[in-house]
């Protein structure tokens, strides 16, 4: 790490005020802390030794205007809203209908976003504690407004769609049926239906598991998640969409993959009591059974290799 990353990051919010077109009230040293923040996340992390000139780059390359217009936002001023939503109020909109079923819901789905983006509750100092916090200025502000609407499309969706615990008899009753044919009972008779409940029981288990592991990881890690696994981004444009190299992004995918199944497999110890055979043998028939080859991956044992093609995973 440079010794003098504090004056390298002074001098770049210089330069990044020089490029912007709008100032909005903001001075280096307001902005440098922001900046620093985004040096040390997005580039120091990962390259600990990057040089002063590799600082100096890295920050003459971030979206000026757009970092600009976000910072004033987050500092409370009313105009900056009002260009911001603006400016990118038919790009929410668009993302929104792309992810809901009619207008109506669309709206509020773009209505759910912008609340998202103020913020609801408040930091300790005071500020709003919202999304907007996590636009590093890497990639376009547009990009990273249409990835935040997919994410949140997607939460809404996993939680309007949990699975409705039934009547045991009518669990039964659907399993008994299943088990019969046209003429009686099947050559090759499935599960009894009280084993059939069973297994229902922990694909439901799993299912809820793996649902919370997600659910419990930092905003970004599962952005990532949701823009690899089931948005179908490569990895090069899932790293684009959070301003990080595609190998950065495949580093995390494997971590990621290591945290969620250890996450999973101490819900299931903790809560259902399983011990740890019973887990790794449930998850592995659940992972033989699920139809979708992104949770299928999610599911595996060993971290999957993160190769441009989810399709690569099962060859």
């Amino acid at each position: 790490m440079p010794t003098n990353v504090e004056q390298l990051v002074l001098d770049g919010a210089e330069r990044v005020l020089a490029r912007a077109g709008r100032g909005r009230a903001l001075d280096a040293g307001a902005l440098a802390p922001r900046l620093r923040a985004t040096v040390e996340k997005y580039l120091l992390r990962h390259s600990p030794e990057a040089s002063a000139r590799e600082v100096g780059e890295f920050l003459d390359a971030l979206h000026a205007d757009e970092l600009l217009l976000v910072a004033a936002c987050e500092r409370g001023d009313e105009a900056a809203w009002n260009d911001l939503i603006g400016q990118y109020r038919a790009t929410v909109l668009s993302a929104a209908r792309a992810s809901s079923a009619g207008e109506a819901e669309a709206e509020e789905l773009a209505d759910t976003v912008w609340a998202e983006l103020y913020g609801l509750r408040a930091r300790g100092d005071g500020s709003p504690a919202g999304k907007l916090a996590y636009y590093s200025g890497c990639g376009s502000l547009g990009g990273w407004l249409r990835a935040v609407v997919t994410q949140l499309a997607v939460d809404r969706h996993r939680r309007t769609s949990r699975l409705v615990q039934t009547e045991e008899a009518s669990e039964f009753d659907r399993a008994a049926a299943e088990s019969h044919g046209e003429d009686g009972w099947r050559a090759s008779a499935p599960p009894d239906p009280e084993s059939a409940l069973a297994e229902r029981d922990a694909a439901s288990a799993v299912e809820e598991a793996l649902a919370r592991a997600l659910g419990g990881l930092d905003a970004e890690d599962r952005l990532l998640v949701r823009l690899y696994y089931f948005d179908g981004l490569r990895l090069k444009e899932a790293g684009a969409v959070l301003g990080v190299h595609e190998a950065t992004a495949s580093r995390r995918l494997t971590r990621l993959h290591a945290e969620i199944r250890k996450r999973v497999e101490a819900t299931l110890a903790h809560e259902r009591k399983w011990t740890r055979d019973e887990i790794a043998r449930t998850l592995a028939e659940a992972a033989r059974a699920q139809t979708d080859a992104d949770l299928r991956s999610m599911l595996a044992a060993e971290a999957v290799p993160t190769g441009e093609t989810r399709e690569e995973l099962f060859e």
